[in-house]
């Protein structure tokens, strides 16, 4: 039988590649309501997502710098939604 390996799609820029990728090993979640991203602060997800860096970097794009794309965004990411109230408020 024939198998096949999903590819990932291609993005136009290294930064949506890194998106993607957090999001699909659960790292980051998007706000429902407002769309901001957030930290899970789920250290095997990232450590997923550093693997996938490393093994499968974007096309044109070295494993080093697809790690440092990962770690930009998480860096850049808070753990709660900027416009959602404090949950001690709700």
């Amino acid at each position: 039988m024939l198998m096949t390996k999903q590819r990932r799609t291609v993005f136009r820029t290294l930064h949506g590649w890194a998106t993607s990728v957090l999001q699909e090993v659960g790292a980051i979640r998007e706000c429902e309501e407002h769309g901001w991203m957030q930290d899970r602060a789920d250290p095997h997800a990232r450590d997923r997502a550093y693997d996938i860096a490393r093994r499968d970097p974007p096309a044109g794009v070295s494993p080093d710098e697809a790690t440092d794309a990962i770690t930009e965004l998480l860096d850049a990411v808070g753990d709660a939604c900027p416009e959602c109230p404090p949950e001690d408020l709700v």
